[in-house]
């Protein structure tokens, strides 16, 4: 295809497209959208297939017109952005080229249009070298390594069902049908939730009513009356709600005993004792510190180089983070069983005070993002598609998933080739401070 281009930088990281397409081309991208009219379209009085072009034209023109430009704009622009020697001017992965007007489409003459478009930004890095933080001395207490046993232990738990008679106490995972209580005593439809699991005392109770069920047995109903906080959502501050609640299901962890059966299921290589195990539990917390440790220094270099930089970014770039993470957290919240709309009734929060408590973390991620693409380009960091592979193949490994799977849970090979991308730049970072 026969074309022009010219390409403007405007401000706040945003560019100009310009592009001419010769009139062959125009003509040839309408005969080809004609063509698949003349296929498609049936109009009584002419078989499928069979319907002349004029007759076609005289009552779709516009139509025809119109889908051709949109064909052969998409055409162009892909066959630019794909253009390696355009890799600086390509749009942002959210950002769609925008026109403003859609040009007159004449298959006589040349068709230019132009488009508008966010691209990476402009990013000046300061100096940020010489960041330290204070040496801190790690070290692992004997209670640490008790809770982390007591945890390893919860994690390889039975769960059973209690008997009928048996009450509900204390760590205890039940399940309930819960509704709110109107003003006439009867359930509000739309507070009505069945089959609600949750652990009691975990502080994951949406309802907060852990301490009215305990003693409740399965099967049995029971208004539960509670008042909430002063300083809780304002709807629902220093109010008087009651829920019915029947309880469905009590079930109990059983922890498995420390002994050798234990350790044979644990499947730990090189351990076969009690005293090996608490051993390699003390090497895995030191281990964690020390990776905190690492962590928290990539932070504060991080801070400072993001605080420290120029670059221009549009607030779109960040309102598309926020809507990112707002989209993940309501997504996790599903996962637990949680209704997006019960949580902000029965919490102190609202959505748009979740989004703006987002907004600090969204614009941290954004302008560090940029910050580590920025250094991976001046430091030439850019690993392969093959690397990327062989990354894939060790994560199978460690997940025991196959490759291929690992690769689609990170959204494909590019996806993959830029997180490590990512993770190489970082190792640089620490490795240069």
């Amino acid at each position: 295809m026969k074309f022009t281009k010219e390409i403007t930088k405007l401000e706040h990281s945003a560019a100009k497209l310009t592009v001419t397409v010769a009139k062959t081309d125009v003509e040839e991208s309408y005969k080809s959208t004609l063509g698949k009219y003349v296929k498609q379209v049936q109009i009584p009085g002419f078989r499928k297939g069979h319907v002349p072009s004029n007759v076609l034209e005289r009552k779709f023109g516009e139509q025809i017109k119109l889908e051709a430009a949109g064909e052969l704009i998409d055409t162009v622009l892909n066959e630019i952005f794909q253009d390696d020697s355009e890799k600086e001017n390509r749009p942002l992965p959210y950002a769609q080229p925008k026109m403003d007007e859609m040009p007159a489409f004449d298959t006589s003459k040349d068709f230019t249009f132009t488009v508008t478009y966010d691209v990476f930004p402009s990013v000046e890095i300061k100096d940020f070298n010489g960041i330290s933080i204070k040496e801190t001395q790690v070290t692992v207490g004997d209670d640490e390594v008790a809770e982390e046993l007591k945890g390893l232990q919860e994690r390889n738990a039975v769960v059973m069902d209690k008997k009928d008679d048996e009450a509900v106490e204390k760590d205890n995972i039940v399940t309930v049908d819960i509704a709110e209580l109107g003003e006439d005593g009867k359930p509000v439809e739309s507070t009505k939730r069945d089959g609600y699991t949750f652990t009691v005392g975990a502080e994951e109770n949406l309802y907060k009513i852990d301490d009215k069920i305990i003693g409740m047995k399965k099967g049995e109903e029971k208004d539960l009356a509670l008042t909430f906080p002063e300083d809780y959502a304002a709807d629902l501050a220093g109010a008087k709600v009651t829920f019915h609640v029947k309880v469905n299901e009590i079930k109990q962890r059983v922890l498995p005993e420390l002994n050798e059966e234990f350790l044979k299921d644990l499947n730990i290589p090189n351990v076969d004792t009690v005293e090996k195990l608490n051993k390699q539990i003390e090497e895995e917390i030191l281990a964690e510190k020390n990776r905190e440790i690492d962590n928290k220094f990539l932070d504060e270099v991080l801070k400072k180089a993001t605080d420290e930089m120029t670059a221009e970014i549009e607030d779109e770039i960040y309102e598309e983070e926020v809507n990112r993470m707002y989209h993940e957290f309501v997504e996790r919240m599903k996962m637990q069983g949680i209704d997006e709309e019960l949580y902000f009734k029965y919490t102190n929060t609202k959505k748009e005070d979740l989004r703006k408590n987002m907004k600090e973390e969204a614009t941290f991620r954004v302008r560090s993002r940029y910050l580590l693409e920025s250094i991976a380009k001046a430091e030439n960091i850019s690993p392969t598609e093959e690397e990327a592979l062989k990354e894939a193949e060790s994560l199978a490994e460690k997940y025991q998933m196959t490759k291929e799977e690992i690769i689609k849970s990170f959204g494909g090979i590019e996806v993959l080739v830029f997180d490590l991308q990512m993770r190489k730049t970082l190792e640089f970072l620490k490795e240069n401070n």
